[in-house]
């Protein structure tokens, strides 16, 4: 008799996928953010990541909510400057879905 081997229950459910990473422009915008530890403007962030005014924007909005990226608003001169840095929260909350992600990874190379 063949014994098969079956996966745990859930094994392939990736809880980890953060819903508020897991979008194609946020991950732009995340992995931007991660190589400029110092901060970006929202200006480079927007042509990095070919995002729109309105859309970075809304993007940004959302990490913002959750608490994954802090936005500066100044002025240089009478021209506004906004600058867009990851929290130590959002790069430890980032860090945690890479991983979750390389475990996908992993298991779709496995098959």
């Amino acid at each position: 008799m063949i014994k098969r081997i079956t996966p745990e229950p859930g094994r392939f459910a990736y809880e980890g996928l953060d819903r508020v990473l897991h979008e194609r422009a946020r991950l732009g915008v995340m992995t931007s953010l991660l190589a400029h530890p110092q901060g970006i403007r929202f200006q480079e962030l927007k042509r990095l990541c070919a995002l729109t005014d309105g859309n970075l924007s809304r993007h940004l909005s959302v990490l913002h909510d959750a608490g994954i990226v802090h936005i500066a608003k100044a002025f240089e001169g009478r021209r506004p400057r906004t600058t867009c840095r990851l929290t130590a929260a959002g790069r430890r909350r980032f860090a945690a879905y890479l991983d979750q992600l390389e475990r996908v990874i992993k298991d779709a190379r496995k098959t």
